[in-house]
């Protein structure tokens, strides 16, 4: 089972340049390609300060966590940012 990628806002163009409308674009990616959420970034050429907010299966990330078959990584953009860093505590994986 692949991972599943959702990119919002200005991200999808990093995968997609021509891509228009919807609110959301999702890719599968192969699981043995990645082993950190920054290596998903890095694939798509996004940068770090392009990010704001990482979920993994809904719960609020940075960029060492780690993935896994199966799982669902959200990133949303700066200009999508929402209150949730003061609220939630960030996971890592050293």
């Amino acid at each position: 089972m692949p991972i599943l990628l959702k990119l919002f806002g200005d991200l999808r163009k990093k995968a997609k340049p021509d891509i228009e409308g919807s609110m959301s674009l999702r890719l599968n990616i192969d699981h043995s390609e990645v082993e950190r959420v920054i290596d998903i970034m890095r694939k798509f050429n996004i940068e770090e300060d392009e990010v704001y907010h990482i979920f993994i299966n809904g719960t609020y990330s940075g960029y060492s966590k780690k993935v896994k078959e199966g799982d669902i990584v959200a990133l949303f953009p700066k200009n999508m940012s929402v209150l949730y860093k003061w609220y939630f505590p960030k996971e890592e994986d050293e």
